[in-house]
């Protein structure tokens, strides 16, 4: 198993995953850390873990120029699919692991596991929990095929067969459905011992309202059905900010198409499109009476 995080300016997060990392009762065959231009401490706290740890290497990429939106160009997977062509280990899964998480010890493992179950299974990654402002912990939103990119753990066959992926909001959509559509499946699932933990939850980084944006122009750019889209901001009215989050996420989607941003190639597009009707008349039957 190998994996790949890349990190940018994660100082105050990167020690507590790494430190899970170690905790595993299933070591990585390699870890590749990727420091994409940090300006803070965190490139001497990946290089200090990799001073320790045999099987860690740290990759430097250089500093990026100043953006109004860090996250638009999705520069984690381009740090990413650059990585993965510098690995040496000969790999079955390689992930994308995001810096901002705390593993539980059996995640690796786990994952594993379900791969040498399910010769089937070409992408899959943990449920993750988060800690809540008033200081609960729950489950993050996420559907049983859908794969948080937080946690993204790829079947070697699987990921040369999606790549290279578009450097784009929505890519964390795009690999699971491309990957189905080469007869893959992908899922999430839990792990014995708990969840991991998003020590800092989707959309916090710069604002949630952006980050509401944002979805809705991932979604429009991976090409989401307009029932699909209705449907999903009506079940956002009540997730923090209260209806704000809907209407961004709204106005993100109409903005996208007015400006016609770059989108999938059309056969994903169509694919996506007939996967959500699926679900959608599947979800109407089910709460039809008789």
């Amino acid at each position: 198993m190998a994996l790949v995080i890349p990190f940018l300016n994660e100082e105050h997060y990167l020690g507590t995953l790494l430190e899970s990392i170690s905790s595993q009762s299933r070591q990585p065959d390699e870890l590749l850390l990727v420091d994409d231009g940090s300006a803070d401490d965190s490139a001497s706290i990946a290089t200090e873990f990799a001073a320790q740890h045999p099987y860690c290497r740290v990759l430097r990429r250089d500093a990026r120029p100043s953006e109004q939106d860090r996250l638009a160009r999705a520069a984690e997977l381009v740090a990413f699919q650059w990585a993965v062509e510098k690995l040496v280990s000969p790999y079955e899964i390689v992930a994308k692991l995001d810096a901002d998480l705390r593993l539980t010890p059996e995640v690796f493992a786990a994952v594993e596991d379900h791969f040498l179950e399910d010769p089937g299974l070409g992408l899959a990654g943990p449920f993750l929990s988060v800690v809540y402002p008033t200081g609960g912990i729950g489950r993050e939103r996420c559907p049983p095929d859908h794969v948080r990119g937080a946690t993204k753990f790829y079947r070697r066959e699987c990921y040369e067969q999606i790549v290279p992926l578009p450097a784009t909001l929505g890519w964390d959509t795009l690999d699971e459905v491309k990957a189905r559509m080469h007869g893959w499946r992908t899922a999430s699932f839990s792990i014995p011992g708990g969840d991991p933990l998003h020590l800092r939850p989707t959309g916090v980084y710069d604002g949630a309202l952006r980050s509401y944006r944002r979805s809705g122009l991932g979604t429009y750019a991976y090409g989401a059905h307009p029932l699909h889209v209705v449907l999903r901001a009506v079940r956002r009215i009540k997730d923090p900010p209260p209806v704000l989050g809907a209407l961004n996420f709204l106005f993100g989607w109409a903005n996208a198409a007015l400006r016609r941003v770059p989108r999938a190639e059309p056969e994903v597009r169509a694919f996506v499109r007939r996967e959500q009707l699926r679900r959608i008349r599947n979800l109407v039957l089910r709460r039809s009476p008789g």
